[in-house]
């Protein structure tokens, strides 16, 4: 990929020092030495943009880079282990904090009961979608089946009309792209159609969404389940602790047919290798694979492996957590600040709407 312009804009320790001409811009965050620094020099086909180092700590500041006039990558502070005291350790964690707390083009978390402009959306939304569309949707039927013993035979319109106050989250905000794992395709699909149904009769309104799926589309449950979830009772939660963690994948699914250390496996049918493909290194998988297939490996050695993989990846976020967790006013912090902030952009997107339906009784008057 080749840029014309590319150049360090910006080096910030504090919010005063960052850019402001509210361009996109892209976090590369990791641990310390990870090749973030690295990654951004070949991203960009430069070889000495980004400075780099064999020694854990290089980065120390916000590095703000230019990418011809359209975006900047932000390169951060490493955490975990740099070659740094533990007093500068924190303050590159505050320089991170405050970077994600205070910038105004970032991601924005709310309460959606304080958002009325979403039930509105909701409620003129359930006069573009009829029943039977809801019915055949195959993620809520999927859900539906799970939870028989829930609703018996009668399903609530609350739960059955999900999708729909799903499409209201999305278009209330205009959002274009929606991160979503496979299962959640049909509810993205479903979106669309209200959409365009709705621009069909009222005009060009609404940002008809597209569905943005990760190289992992779907994670299974340790079960073998075909769904990780909370209410299957099946799925690592991240605030697991690593106890809870490890004993949940000792728990976890292997090959039937395997019964002794020194039995023949197959990883293709074992939810433990399945599971090392997502969160061990592929060096190492390949020989926990062979060593599996030639009855050289135990399943128990194998799950304790994963089990470390698995707690090591999720620590960071773990620790995070903690430490919201020990700081509630940061979180009351954040959710009135998001939640202000979306309501702001659901009045513009409620305006439009009522505007285009000829509902904006009044508003010539104020």
């Amino acid at each position: 990929m080749n840029f014309d312009k590319i150049e360090l804009t910006s080096v910030a320790v504090r919010t005063t020092q960052y850019p402001t001409d509210n361009k996109p811009e892209f976090l590369i965050v990791g641990r310390s030495n990870v090749g973030k620094s690295s990654f951004i020099n070949t991203l960009v086909n430069r070889k000495n943009l980004a400075r780099t180092s064999a020694k854990p700590g290089k980065t120390q500041t916000l590095n703000f880079y230019n990418i011809d006039d359209l975006c900047y990558l932000v390169d951060v502070p490493g955490y975990g282990y740099a070659a740094v005291s533990n007093k500068k350790q924190e303050k590159f964690g505050l320089m991170i904090e405050e970077y994600i707390m205070n910038r105004p083009n970032k991601t924005t978390i709310y309460i959606q009961s304080m958002i009325p402009e979403v039930a509105e959306l909701t409620v003129f939304y359930s006069n573009l979608v009829t029943i039977a569309r809801l019915q055949r949707n195959p993620t809520v039927k999927t859900e539906i089946a799970q939870k028989r013993d829930i609703f018996g035979e009668s399903v609530t319109y609350g739960f059955l009309g999900y999708p729909v106050s799903q499409a209201a989250d999305i278009t209330a905000f205009e959002g274009k792209l929606v991160p979503v794992g496979e299962d959640q395709l049909p509810l993205i699909e479903q979106c669309r159609e209200i959409v365009r149904k709705f621009n069909s009769i009222y005009g060009e309104v609404l940002v008809e969404p597209e569905a943005v799926l990760s190289n992992t589309k779907r994670i299974k449950g340790l079960d073998g389940n075909e769904k990780m979830g909370k209410s299957l009772g099946n799925a690592i939660y991240l605030s697991d602790s690593e106890e809870e963690i490890t004993k949940k994948v000792m728990g976890a699914v292997t090959d039937p047919n395997r019964i002794r250390k020194d039995d023949l496996g197959n990883p293709d049918i074992c939810m433990v290798a399945y599971y090392h493909n997502l969160f061990t290194p592929k060096e190492e998988l390949s020989k926990i694979c062979e060593e599996c297939r030639a009855g050289k490996r135990g399943c128990v050695a194998c799950k304790r492996e994963l089990a470390k993989n698995i707690i090591e990846t999720l620590k960071p976020i773990r620790e995070k957590r903690e430490y919201y967790e020990a700081h509630p006013e940061l979180v009351d912090k954040i959710l009135m600040e998001g939640t202000e902030k979306a309501r702001k952009k659901a009045k513009v997107t409620m305006a439009k709407v009522r505007k285009a339906m000829k509902l904006d009784y009044f508003e010539g008057e104020k």
